[in-house]
């Protein structure tokens, strides 16, 4: 297991947890640790919205945990119906995420028959623990998923072209080839993940400026590019080798693979601005991506086994291509308003 910032920052949390409670002089400071496990978020955003959601559910979780209490007692039972009720409610209310905490300051309080003293002291420790994983975020390595998704961005393009220079040519052992996907896949999954953390920050605002609009533009565009690049590894790993092939479908597959490898290469360099003047004036590929499935097309016989899957795979290679021209005009545009602003 990798030793990560998050690791590190919940364990600082919850030791800053329990000197709070120490300080605040609670008989029972674990449940401030507990709060600070569960409220330490991957990004700034994340935290101030689930300190504000926390305290909802849980001031409505040690209202009904404290009148349970008073009316039905600490049975199971009536614990059982008390927990399944605040569900119902944090549904309800679309805090599905603070379930959790919530039901742990419910069952405290329960236990307790109601006491409204230690209904308080449970929500004042959940308050502690919050408000320690909120510090801790922000003082310590505080999250920059921006700049984190963007280097994640040149890893996962280093592994989807290795794969894709391979797939075709069949050169990798096959165990490792599908490790290496496996991996690749899990690493598009975790960048969705972070886009989609962007996006939802990016619809609480209600007047985004136009630069971090435009920035989530360029997002997408990585981000669906890499995700084609990675249809094109399934369709070949599921297609690709089922269907009778000649060492001239070999090489026009392969060649053209290597081509929008290089094109997807340059847009990277174009958006990490490192790239001459002039250099990034390549070809567009739209002409050279309309000849592949013109030529996979016409090589198409019918009376060889699997043609149909060939077919598959071309369509997802030239759906590739159609994407990285997408990811190019948008790379292009982006450079063009970034010399406009400086001059």
């Amino acid at each position: 297991m990798a030793f990560g910032a998050r690791i590190l920052k919940t364990g600082l949390a919850v030791t800053l947890a329990l000197y709070l409670s120490a300080l605040l002089q609670f008989s029972s400071p674990v449940g401030a640790a507990i709060a600070a496990i569960f409220a330490m978020q991957p990004s700034i955003y994340r935290s101030w919205r689930y300190f504000l959601d926390q305290i909802q559910t849980s001031t409505i979780g040690a209202v009904l945990a404290l009148l349970g209490g008073m009316l039905l007692s600490n049975e199971p039972i009536a614990v059982g119906l008390v927990c399944i009720l605040v569900i119902m409610i944090s549904m309800k209310m679309k805090r599905a995420d603070t379930i959790g905490l919530t039901l742990v300051t419910v069952i405290s309080v329960m236990e307790a028959s109601g006491q409204w003293e230690f209904a308080l002291t449970r929500f004042l420790l959940t308050l502690t623990g919050i408000v320690a994983a909120f510090i801790i975020n922000i003082a310590v390595f505080p999250p920059q998923p921006r700049k984190q998704y963007i280097q994640q961005i040149e890893n996962v393009f280093g592994s989807l072209s290795l794969l894709l220079r391979t797939a075709v040519s069949h050169e990798m052992k096959e165990s490792v080839f599908r490790d290496e996907k496996n991996a690749l896949e899990a690493s598009i999954r975790s960048l969705a993940d972070k886009y989609a953390l962007f996006e939802e920050e990016q619809k609480q605002l209600r007047r985004a400026k136009y630069s971090q609009t435009r920035q989530m533009v360029v997002y997408k565009n990585l981000l669906a590019s890499l995700q084609k690049g990675f249809e094109v590894l399934e369709a070949v790993d599921r297609h690709y080798f089922q269907a009778e092939r000649t060492g001239k479908t070999d090489e026009l597959f392969d060649r053209h693979l290597e081509q929008l490898i290089k094109y997807h290469e340059t847009i990277l360099l174009k958006f990490e601005d490192k790239l001459k003047p002039g250099a990034n004036d390549i070809d567009p590929l739209a002409e050279d991506n309309d000849r592949f499935l013109q030529a996979a097309i016409n090589g198409y016989d019918a009376e060889k086994s699997g043609q149909l899957r060939l077919s598959v795979v071309a369509a997802a290679i030239y759906d590739y291509g159609y994407q990285l021209e997408r990811l190019d005009k948008v790379a292009d545009q982006i450079n063009r308003l970034s010399a406009e602003e400086k001059e």
